[in-house]
């Protein structure tokens, strides 16, 4: 069983997402605990995540240059590569890295578009990355599977219209969120193609026999992990840092947490400061507490155990959520925008939270009301996540199975054993 499988991987420079390795690592994992031997991962950096996963790396069809920005020049790009496939010549240049992504596909078993939030007309790349290696599946007979994703909310007319294509053309869809599920039906796509699902990531490093289901509330670490990203809908950065560092000094003297930072968009470097690590920098300097640390930024693995370890979570970011609510750590997750409010109303709903903090909270500075009931409520509602926990992991393994059965287009058990 051979898989071409796209995610939005390849750390360059020592710059990681962690949230993005996360969705295809767990599906690299997970594919093979259920027979796949080759994965064909494509990547923006080849070699390094073939070296990270054991998998052949390839590149991107690329839609990447200022000129692709333009939707008509996209257009062009994407039909020459589908044409190329279906037999024309001299449509692209000898080293374009399309020709490696059609023989590939061409010659695989099955194709998986691994969870992601880049189905939006924020990012129009990823929509026609994705669509063609969808329209090139549907060309050579594949079968395709998208698992774990969030459709919008922002999409214009013609992104719509490719993303409702990409989505109508597998075998099956995953879709993390209610809102996804309800837009991809106005999409018009059968809705027997459909499935809510949870985020793949969501059990990331955790072994079959692992009894993580969020009833050790005594037994997790004194510390609250906090991940901010740098984007906040262009309001004042200042005034963000400020409310942010108040907040957290509240969170060490009402909740007796330590803070403790976690880059998920930064540096492998301990003395590199981009991405979150240079908004973490910011808040600690005007933190009047000391209880304050930050873990240096490694791997997806790395990230879900420091989540999962945690007595609270705050994070403007989804997968520190996404890894804290599925062991039932307490979680605020910060929404700055409609897509920020859709992933993280959507992460903590799935695991029965609710405690999602509008930016204009913090700002106004009664953000802490929000972290306080959810920190109150934390022994009271254990049981119940519990619960949900063990509810969800199971169909987690449903999931796996009914994606693996799709891929080498097997009848699923009905029962998804």
């Amino acid at each position: 069983m051979r898989v071409v499988c796209i995610g939005d991987i390849g750390v360059t420079d020592d710059i990681v997402h962690i949230g993005d390795e996360a969705m295809f690592h767990e599906m690299t994992q997970q594919l093979r605990r259920r027979g796949v031997q080759e994965i064909v991962a494509i990547s923006s950096n080849p070699k390094e995540s073939s070296a990270r996963y054991g998998v052949t790396g390839i590149h991107r069809v690329g839609y990447f240059t200022d000129a692709a920005r333009s939707r008509s020049v996209a257009e062009d790009r994407m039909s020459r590569v589908l044409r190329t496939a279906a037999g024309e010549k001299n449509l692209l240049e000898a080293d374009d890295t399309a020709l490696t992504i059609i023989a590939a596909i061409e010659h695989c078993d099955a194709v998986a578009i691994a969870g992601g939030g880049n189905l939006a007309s924020t990012w129009p790349t990823h929509i026609f990355e994705r669509a063609t290696i969808g329209a090139l599946a549907r060309h050579f007979d594949k079968p395709l599977v998208i698992s774990g994703q969030t459709i919008g909310p922002f999409l214009t007319e013609p992104d719509a219209a490719l993303v409702a294509e990409l989505l109508g053309s597998a075998q099956l869809v995953g879709l993390r969120e209610g809102d996804s599920y309800a837009l991809s039906q106005r999409l018009g796509v059968d809705p027997a193609l459909l499935n809510q699902t949870i985020d793949d990531a969501s059990f990331l490093a955790i072994d079959g026999a692992d009894a993580i289901d969020g009833s050790d509330a005594d037994d997790r670490a004194p510390y609250c992990v906090v991940t901010m990203a740098a984007y906040i809908n262009n309001e004042d950065p200042h005034l963000f840092d400020q409310r942010m560092a108040e907040l957290l000094d509240d969170v060490v003297t009402r909740c007796d947490l330590d803070i403790m930072f976690f880059a998920h968009f930064g540096s492998t470097r301990p003395d590199a400061a981009v991405g979150d690590t240079v908004v973490h920098d910011r808040i600690k300097a005007r933190m009047t507490s000391t209880r304050v640390s930050t873990c240096a930024t490694t791997d997806s693995p790395a990230a879900a155990r420091l989540a999962r370890g945690a007595a609270l979570s705050v994070s403007s970011r989804y997968h520190p959520a996404v890894f804290a609510v599925s062991a039932g750590v307490p979680s605020v997750g910060i929404a700055v925008d409609d897509y920020t409010t859709t992933k993280l109303t959507g992460a903590l709903g799935n695991f029965g939270q609710d405690g999602v903090l509008p930016l204009a909270a913090v700002l106004a500075g009664t953000g802490t009301e929000i972290i306080c009931r959810v920190w109150s409520t934390r022994v009271l509602e254990d049981e119940d996540r519990a619960a949900t926990i063990r509810r969800n992991r199971a169909a987690s393994e449903l999931w796996w199975n009914r994606v693996a059965a799709a891929l080498s287009r097997a009848t699923p058990d009905p029962f998804g054993s």
